[in-house]
């Protein structure tokens, strides 16, 4: 670690100045182990949603699954953008607006469910570790 000479005399470390090199490989390191420990609760979310558009498609969609389901879509939307998933945060907001609505989805609009939540398993499920 070297160190620079800050105007007024001060002395910083590169780390400090925001220059140390091996942040960005320890991040990557960290994000990957928060992966892997939080990737069953990711995965149950994902089911949560594929059962929700399957209960749509057959019309037994209940009050409580379509809660559980907008549950899931909003948390899936925020865990997937802490790890630089950005389309997995936008299926996911999609399923949160459409499940946010007090009236249960009927069987219309089950296709696009579920496609956005196949779409949000396969980018899961791709996610690659560095």
């Amino acid at each position: 670690m070297t160190s620079t000479a800050q105007p007024g005399g001060s002395v910083a470390s590169d780390a400090a100045a925001g220059h140390d090199k091996s942040a960005a490989p320890n991040l990557s390191a960290a994000l990957d182990q928060l992966w892997v420990r939080f990737l069953p609760e990711i995965r149950a979310r994902v089911e949560i949603l594929e059962a929700a558009a399957a209960a749509c498609a057959a019309d037994k969609l209940s009050t409580a699954q379509r809660e559980a389901a907008h549950a899931a879509a909003h948390k899936l939307a925020g865990t997937l953008g802490t790890f630089s998933l950005a389309s997995g945060t936008e299926l996911a907001r999609e399923l949160e607006v459409i499940f946010s609505k007090e009236d249960v989805p009927d069987s219309s609009i089950a296709g696009r469910l579920a496609s956005l939540a196949a779409g949000l398993r396969t980018i899961v499920e791709a996610r690659q570790y560095r």
